[in-house]
C-alpha cells in the first residue's frame, strides 16, 4: 500500500549558479530561476496536499560568498516579498522563516516579520524559509535554553527527553519532514535540519534547481509514496511517536 502524501517536505535547493554557467550566464541568472521554481513548487505541493514547505534558502555558510553575489540574493528575496506576499496571502498560504534573522539587513528582516503577520491567520500551507539558517547553531541554541531552564530550577534534567529537545527548535509545532529533497546530485545533507530529518526519506536528483519543475517534484512525491518506511522495523511502523 503506497504512502499518504507527506504532510512535510523539506528542500534543500541547489545548483543555481550551475545552471547559469552551463547557460553561459552570470551567476544571478540562475539566482533569478530559482526563485520562478520556488513559486511553482509551492503552488505545486499545494495542489499535491502538502501542509509544510521547507526550503533552504541561504545558509549561514553563504555569507562567505562574494558581497555582490550575498546583496543581489537579499534583494532579490525583498523583491520576491513585495511581488509575491499578497498572492501568498490570497493563496491562503503562511509564512514562516528560521533562521539567524538577526543577521539579514533590518530592511529585510522588517519586511519578512510584516509577511509573517500578514499571513499568520491562514490556513493552508505553511512555507519556511530557512534564512542564515545552521542546523548545528540551532541544536545548540536548544541545548542552552535548555540549560538555563535546568538551572533556574523550571526543569528536571532527569525529564529532558527527545521530544523536549524537539521543543526548543526554531521547528517547534511543526512535524519532522517526511521527505528531504535535495537537488544537483550532491549527496550532502549541509547543516540542514539535522534533527528533524532522523527518519526522513532522502531524495537527491541529478536536476539543478532551476530545472526542478513541477512534474519533477511530482515525480520526487511519487517516488516517496512507494517506499516502505520502517524506522528501524522489518514491516513498516505507523504511528511512530516523533
Amino acid at each position: 500500500m503506497p504512502n499518504e502524501i507527506p504532510q512535510h517536505v523539506a528542500i534543500i535547493m541547489d545548483g543555481n549558479g550551475r545552471w547559469a554557467k552551463r547557460q553561459g550566464f552570470p551567476r544571478i541568472k540562475g539566482h533569478e530561476e530559482g526563485v520562478r521554481r520556488v513559486e511553482e513548487v509551492v503552488h505545486a505541493a499545494q495542489v499535491m496536499g502538502v501542509k509544510y514547505l521547507t526550503l533552504y534558502t541561504f545558509s549561514r555558510e553563504n555569507w562567505r560568498r562574494p558581497k555582490e553575489e550575498v546583496d543581489f540574493l537579499m534583494n532579490l528575496l525583498s523583491v520576491y516579498l513585495d511581488g509575491k506576499i499578497s498572492v501568498l496571502i490570497r493563496d491562503n498560504v503562511v509564512l514562516n522563516m528560521i533562521g539567524e534573522l538577526n543577521d539579514l539587513p533590518e530592511a529585510l528582516q522588517k519586511k519578512l516579520l510584516d509577511a509573517r503577520r500578514a499571513s499568520e491567520k491562514n490556513t493552508g500551507l505553511t512555507l519556511t524559509l530557512a534564512l542564515s539558517y545552521s542546523s548545528r547553531a540551532e541544536i545548540a541554541r536548544a541545548c542552552r535554553k535548555i540549560a538555563e531552564k535546568a538551572r533556574s530550577g523550571e526543569l528536571d534534567p532527569k525529564e529532558i527527553s527527545e521530544a523536549t529537545v524537539s521543543e526548543y527548535l526554531l521547528t517547534a509545532g511543526m512535524p519532522d519532514p517526511e521527505l528531504l529533497i535535495r537537488t544537483s546530485g550532491e549527496m550532502r545533507i549541509s547543516n540542514f535540519l539535522l534533527w528533524q530529518i532522523s527518519y526522513s526519506e532522502l531524495y537527491v536528483t541529478p536536476k539543478l534547481w532551476p530545472e526542478f519543475t513541477p512534474d519533477e517534484f511530482s515525480k520526487a512525491i511519487e517516488d516517496y509514496r512507494g517506499r516502505e518506511r520502517r524506522f528501524g522495523n522489518t514491516t513498516a511502523a505507523k504511528g511512530l511517536p516523533r
